[in-house]
């Protein structure tokens, strides 16, 4: 997921970017509740999770900085883009950190593909058990 928020400015009545200072929390539970991802965020950012259950998964973004919130009347907007499933990956970045080369970076991104569409048939196990 990538998100970005803006605080509500009293003087030109419109949202303008929000200073970095602003926090964010970002959250996500399974469908069984459990917490895969609990982070502190800045004003914008990156978050990615993984996750091993098939089912509705819960995202919860909150500021942590009452005073700011108090200080743009309250009103505080984010922009949110999630994006779901193996494509998501950066192989090219995977491939620097982890110093792979071009086979072993193949081979990593079929073993994605093959998790990921036996994710995408036990949720539809799931969903019709």
């Amino acid at each position: 997921g990538n998100y970005r928020t803006q605080l509500w400015d009293k003087q030109s009545e419109s949202f303008l970017p929000s200073t970095p200072g602003l926090g964010m929390h970002v959250e996500v539970k399974d469908p069984d509740g459990k917490v895969v991802l609990s982070r502190q965020y800045g004003s914008e950012g990156r978050f990615t999770f993984t996750s091993h259950t098939p089912g509705e998964h819960q995202i919860c973004l909150h500021s942590n900085s009452t005073r700011m919130a108090l200080f743009a009347g309250g009103k505080l907007r984010v922009h949110l883009d999630i994006q779901v499933g193996e494509h998501t990956n950066n192989y090219p970045e995977i491939a620097a950190k982890d110093k792979l080369t071009e086979l072993q970076l193949r081979a990593r991104q079929l073993l994605d593909q093959v998790e990921q569409i036996q994710k995408e048939q036990n949720y539809q196990r799931v969903r019709k058990g």
